[in-house]
């Protein structure tokens, strides 16, 4: 398995419908804006959408971002858009995609990194500690985790 960036690779179209398969809202909302080319007017320039992968196939994905729901906040970098596909559950992949987050905020300088989220024990299996509540950018409540670097 390897974490590759959507936006170095040669492969992007194969990637797009790789993530349009996914059956999450926000799995479809990042597909329309990477369709579109749009992702970095939500997330922020410089941002990685990192994948999963195992050969061709995509076993789980995030972003590492500027910006994330919760708009407008002084918190930075975000890690969003966590999704694993269904038959790759329960084997703690997300971890891997935590560690290259890790690999890259800490390259850059950051302590922390942020997640917005509306699930209670996901995150907290990877060492993130709930932070507050915040309200997304629809105007729901939503839990703020903060993953501590180093």
């Amino acid at each position: 398995m390897q974490v590759i960036n959507y936006f170095d690779s040669s492969e992007q179209e194969h990637w797009l419908e790789a993530i349009g398969r996914s059956d999450w809202g926000a799995g479809a909302f990042l597909y329309d804006m990477l369709s579109r080319g749009t992702v970095f007017d939500f997330i922020g320039e410089g941002s990685k959408v990192l994948l999963l992968t195992e050969g061709d196939e995509l076993i789980s994905y995030c972003t590492y971002a500027r910006k994330d729901d919760i708009q407008p906040t002084e918190l930075t970098p975000w890690m969003g858009f966590v999704y694993t596909y269904p038959e790759h559950r329960g084997h703690h992949y997300v971890g891997k995609l935590f560690e290259e987050v890790e690999r890259i905020a800490g390259a850059e300088g950051h302590s922390e990194v942020y997640i917005s989220t509306g699930h209670i024990g996901l995150y907290e299996k990877y060492g993130c500690e709930f932070l507050t509540m915040m309200n997304d950018i629809n105007g729901e409540p939503s839990r703020v985790y903060v993953k501590r670097i180093g």
